[in-house]
């Protein structure tokens, strides 16, 4: 039963994101829209973010920043359902423009391992795709607490576009879960000179994480990336996928990571994966994914140090 309902699912998606993308994009910004005047939980935690990372910046430029965020989110929102619905080649074709492609290449060749680092930034759905296109990648996932949810994932995030006679797996994306289990494939993966992809900018769990600078705030940190780096000796390079236009149009960047990912001591590494994830955010604020309670401490910490307890109605 969950498979097929995960199934019907892909398919009201599927239809869906048939519209023509300006329909899209105006339902998207109407969707953005709406989220402002409800005041619904997508513009609270933006515009409490923003006024964290911002509380200098004037009321009026803050708003400003907030409408853009809205729509960027609720664009990336309906472009992403367009790209896990429609055929891989025609999504890499969105991509105008190719940023650092031969140091990735180089960093394969190597066979050290690679790991990739995708902040929430641009649209990582089609960085995905663009790696599964190039490589056999096996994705650090958080399931969903729904069964149903999970199914979708790995309907929507699966790619079978290697081609066995040339010795290419059929399916070239490993999606793997974000447990104890899940982190020895990893291992085993970059051991072999294998390739890794993982979200760098997710609320680890009480326990895998220590607070680091993020936009000048103490943050609580995943140290996972940088044990995978310093353990297995594999590459790290950041990657992401950059809106530049409002006709679907993208550039993708990798760029090696910053010295210090790969350290022992967690705080270095944890330092240096914030400022890799900072400075890609800077690029464009909008494109970022400000509407996650990036700032929470540490689980186990009080409520009452919780920047986000107003925003819960």
């Amino acid at each position: 039963m969950t498979k097929l309902a995960a199934r019907l699912l892909y398919w009201l998606a599927a239809a869906f994101a048939r519209l023509p993308w300006a329909w899209l994009r105006a339902l998207a910004d109407a969707l953005a829209a709406l989220w402002l005047r409800l005041d619904a939980r997508e513009a609270r935690v933006a515009r409490r973010n923003l006024e964290l990372i911002g509380p200098q910046w004037p009321p009026a430029q803050r708003a400003a920043l907030l409408r853009e965020v809205l729509r960027s989110t609720a664009r990336q929102l309906l472009e992403t359902l367009r790209l896990w619905t429609r055929p891989h080649p025609e999504n890499l074709a969105l991509i105008r423009e190719e940023h650092g492609v031969a140091g990735f290449d180089a960093a394969i060749a190597a066979g050290r391992g690679v790991i990739v680092a995708a902040p929430h930034h641009g649209n990582w759905e089609l960085l995905n795709q663009w790696l599964a296109a190039h490589t056999p990648l096996a994705i650090l996932y958080r399931p969903p607490d729904s069964a149903v949810g999970e199914a979708f994932l790995r309907i929507v995030r699966a790619d079978r576009s290697g081609h066995p006679e040339r010795g290419e797996p059929k399916d070239r994306v490993t999606q793997v879960r974000a447990d104890g289990r899940g982190v020895r494939e990893l291992f085993r993966i970059l051991k072999a000179g294998g390739v890794v992809g993982i979200l760098p900018d997710q609320q680890p769990k009480a326990g895998d994480g220590v607070l680091a600078p993020f936009f000048g705030l103490p943050t609580y940190t995943m140290t996972l990336l940088g044990r995978l780096a310093e353990r297995s000796g594999a590459a790290v390079l950041f990657a992401w996928c950059e809106r530049i236009d409002d006709a679907l149009g993208f550039a993708l960047h990798i760029e090696p990571a910053p010295a210090g990912i790969g350290a022992a001591d967690a705080a270095l590494s944890t330092a240096a994966l914030n400022a890799a994830v900072e400075a890609i955010a800077r690029r464009d604020l909008a494109q970022y994914q400000w509407t996650y309670k990036r700032f929470r401490l540490k689980p186990s910490r009080d409520h009452a140090e919780n920047p986000y307890r107003d925003t819960r109605r």
